[in-house]
């Protein structure tokens, strides 16, 4: 795993290959690294964040196509408190993402479902993977409606925000959702501290009563977490949240590491042929 880089600076992303992707009639750049079956990563709040990217590299260094779509905030970008502050103002009156309860699926998943299709067109084999975090993080489960789906990866997922028991899903996309898994023999991994604040041990049990086995859920201990966090996270993000990139300890034998080998795996059992 590469881990030379440092994640108290703006990255440069020079690695990856910006792409002007249009589908659905919308345009937005998609980072592409590596070779192999596609990965999806979807960045959490506010941007795609040096951390982000290293997590993105390691996927890439796993024998992956990297796909990671710049969805809001300024792409390589350290966290910063205010700045951060604004992207998540502008996330939630978008008409692209809709974050409180009762509103429905967002719009912009449409369009990572679309990505999903590209993405298994370009890169073949079994099919995509999709790892989404905070904000996107249940984007990963409402992609497998699209049939390249085959091995999504939930982080902390933190929607709705005003409904720390209900998922970011309606009744009839769960269904479907569920029943494609079942029939297609699939699982999805769900990631998140036992103390998250968006991501509450009540949205846990939501997630596993909807879908039972489909559904690996994982709680790590508070005492896992990192603390050495950008400003945006250390001025609003109180507690333990990103598992794979804000709070991860970058250190061998640390749990949150060993998340980031068994999401790995995980990806390699469902899309290796």
């Amino acid at each position: 795993m590469e881990t030379t880089r440092q994640v108290d600076q703006d990255d440069a992303l020079e690695d990856f290959e910006a792409r002007a992707v249009t589908l659905l009639d919308t345009a937005r750049t998609v980072y592409v690294a590596g070779s192999g079956p596609a990965v999806i990563v979807m960045h959490e709040m506010p941007g795609i964040s040096p951390q982000v990217a290293r997590f993105a590299r390691w996927v890439r260094d796993a024998g992956f196509t990297v796909w990671m779509p710049s969805l809001f905030g300024r792409d390589g970008a350290v966290p910063l408190a205010d700045e951060g502050a604004a992207v998540f103002q502008r996330v939630c009156i978008s008409r692209e993402f809709r974050v409180m309860a009762g509103k429905g699926t967002s719009p912009v998943v449409d369009w990572l479902r679309a990505l999903a299709a590209q993405a298994h067109a370009d890169c073949g084999g079994p099919g995509v993977g999709a790892v989404g975090m905070c904000l996107t993080g249940n984007f990963a489960l409402s992609m497998m409606i699209e049939p390249a789906l085959r091995a999504p990866i939930l982080c902390q997922p933190s929607l709705p925000l005003d409904a720390p028991g209900e998922i970011d899903m309606t009744e009839p996309e769960a269904a479907a959702v569920s029943t494609r898994m079942a029939q297609d023999g699939l699982t999805a991994q769900l990631y998140r501290f036992e103390g998250d604040p968006f991501c509450r041990a009540e949205r846990l049990a939501r997630y596993v009563e909807r879908f039972g086995d489909l559904i690996e859920a994982r709680s790590l201990p508070d005492t896992a977490a990192g603390t050495q966090t950008s400003p945006f996270f250390a001025a609003h993000v109180p507690g333990p949240h990103s598992v794979v990139t804000q709070h991860l300890i970058d250190a061998e034998g640390a749990l949150t590491r060993q998340a980031v080998t068994d999401m790995i795996a995980f990806l390699r059992q469902r899309l290796t042929p």
